[in-house]
């Protein structure tokens, strides 16, 4: 039976963006120098999440489906506490491991090595736990010397790597994982999905989001279907995947042209 409170809890979680038209329209506004225009800078809002509530229970694995532009990433950065929700209420229980966005967390200009500690003191972690797990991240991540090396001169690949390889060192509460599968040989995914798999048995709730129909259906029990921002469905992966697929929705463009966003 799962427990009484659940991992993850949302209530009516909003979160809009502004829009500009421009980046000095932008900048007019943040500096608060709009009353020296005629008028305040124009813009319009946008809600990448829009009234949405769900609860998570501890232990479930949960797949997030949806177009781009659909809120998928903005609710696991939500849920990451990355982004704040402009509305609503959120309880996350436990410790959070987030993959989100290729580079999210990194420094371009450190090296491999840095960056580790850089990564896991942002999710956490005290520099004497980072040392002693250090040894066990690096050859998780297989990069080798490459450690030493600056992450600008990474691929892809190897920034996926390195940013899974921050999460193994320790067993998370919360376990939210951002198209990580579509990076990398399947020698390290398999490497992932083995340590995801553990991670599970130990209890951690995970929260995937994939454009692979099947690494929902291998890795969740249950799947939620955003559209526009809201939840269009929520129940078995099979299920809820054919109701997508025979959805034909339409794709959303999160800022046309050279509008500038505004958190």
């Amino acid at each position: 039976m799962p427990d009484a409170v659940p991992a993850i809890s949302l209530r009516h979680v909003t979160k809009s963006y502004r829009l500009f038209g421009s980046q000095r329209a932008q900048l007019m506004e943040v500096l608060g120098l709009h009353g020296l225009m005629r008028r305040r800078a124009e813009h319009r809002e946008f809600r990448a999440l829009s009234d949405v509530s769900l609860e998570v229970a501890r232990g479930a694995r949960v797949g997030i489906v949806g177009r781009n532009g659909a809120g998928k990433s903005t609710l696991l950065k939500v849920i990451s506490r990355v982004l704040p929700p402009t509305s609503g209420r959120l309880e996350v229980q436990g410790h959070v491991a987030p993959i989100l966005e290729l580079g999210t967390g990194f420094d371009f200009e450190l090296t491999g090595q840095e960056n580790v500690f850089l990564n896991a003191l942002l999710l956490g972690h005290g520099r004497r736990e980072i040392e002693e797990r250090f040894d066990a991240i690096v050859d998780f991540s297989g990069l080798g010397d490459f450690i030493r090396s600056p992450i600008r001169n990474y691929s892809s690949g190897m920034l996926a790597r390195l940013g899974f390889a921050v999460l193994t060192g320790w067993t998370p509460d919360v376990l939210v994982l951002d198209e990580f599968l579509a990076v990398g040989d399947l020698h390290f995914v398999k490497k992932c999905q083995e340590w995801i798999a553990n991670a599970r048995a130990h209890g951690a709730t995970l929260l995937l989001v994939s454009h692979d129909p099947d690494a929902i259906r291998d890795n969740c029990r249950r799947c939620i279907w955003l559209e526009g921002g809201r939840l269009r469905a929520d129940g078995r992966p099979d299920e809820v995947l054919a109701l997508y697929a025979e959805s034909g929705e339409a794709a959303v463009d999160l800022a046309p042209g050279d509008a500038t966003v505004s958190a």
